[in-house]
């Protein structure tokens, strides 16, 4: 055993000397770590087996000086007082207190009274209760799975490591809501947005589907102009939406409730609102009421809009 200890101390040392010669390590950091570990897990295990090994020698060397028979004798006194304090025990009231407890009963405070006095006061050497030993044990098992499970094999995650996970999960929850909350907009819940983002995606479905009728800058063709004062169905936003959403059937525009999601309408309908006021060319004469659009975007709203709009 010492020239196994000795030959890996040897080998442990040696390897850094190697590093700083420019040779490679026979190991990684990270087995080196895994080394250290079992160093430390080998040093306790030895010095529990060595604890064993001198418990066992002392009881043999009290054998040896006593003689065989009077250890025997021993030993069988000290079964025999645990057989008749036992017993004793069971016979006083509240028997199953005390043993949860680990105390002796009120017969027995005599043998566990401490020699030293102070001021006529005596104190008794209860023993720790068992149910703080097995706690006391337990934590030490805790501990030792604990180092081995977060630490040494790396099963468990770490606090940094753990903190990714979750704001990964987190972002992923977070979308699949966003997404769902953005569905449920309706034409009484839609809200005037300038983002490109959204004026962005409003223009692609814009040209996809109503450029034909509208015009690439909603100048008019078929439909109406989109971009001046006057209006048949409503200036306001939620009035857009509403009239996207179930259509003007009378008038030749199709319902787009099944064909686009509640977002791509609301998208739609924030860009057109953008595109007040941006005087494109050759637009159609006006149609329907002159209205006063309180919901207008700011000056650099419609200029981030136009500038959408001619890309």
């Amino acid at each position: 055993m010492k020239r196994i200890l000795l030959m890996a101390s040897l080998s442990m040392a040696t390897l850094p000397a190697w590093a700083e010669d420019g040779e490679t390590p026979l190991t990684s950091g990270e087995l080196m770590n895994y080394f250290g570990y079992g160093a430390i897990a080998f040093t306790l295990l030895l010095f529990v087996v060595v604890m064993l090994v001198l418990l066992r020698t002392f009881k043999i060397i009290t054998k040896v000086l006593m003689g065989a028979k009077a250890y025997k004798e021993m030993l069988a006194e000290e079964a025999a007082e645990k057989l008749a304090k036992k017993a004793a025990r069971k016979k006083e009231k509240g028997s199953l207190a005390l043993r949860i407890m680990s105390l002796k009963p009120m017969s027995e405070e005599s043998s566990i009274t401490m020699e030293h006095e102070y001021d006529g006061i005596r104190e008794l050497n209860n023993p720790t209760p068992a149910w703080f030993m097995y706690l006391f044990y337990g934590t030490m098992v805790f501990a030792v799975a604990y180092l081995l499970v977060y630490h040494v094999f790396g099963v468990g995650q770490l606090q940094y490591a753990e903190y990714k996970t979750e704001m990964a999960v987190a972002d992923k929850e977070k979308a699949a809501f966003l997404a769902k909350a953005a569905n449920r907009v309706d034409e009484r819940t839609v809200k005037l947005s300038t983002e490109a983002t959204v004026l962005a995606g409003g223009k692609a479905i814009f040209t996809e589907r109503c450029a034909p009728c509208h015009g690439d800058h909603a100048q008019g063709v078929v439909g109406p102009n989109l971009t001046d004062d006057y209006w048949l169905h409503g200036n306001k936003i939620n009035d857009v939406f509403k009239t996207i959403k179930y259509g003007v059937t009378a008038k030749g525009m199709p319902t787009w409730e099944k064909q686009l999601t509640p977002k791509q309408i609301a998208d739609v309908a924030n860009y057109i609102k953008s595109l007040h006021g941006s005087n494109p060319a050759n637009p159609k004469e006006p149609q329907g009421e002159k209205m006063v659009d309180n919901q207008t975007p700011s000056a650099a709203d419609i200029k981030t809009a136009m500038l959408i709009n001619k890309k």
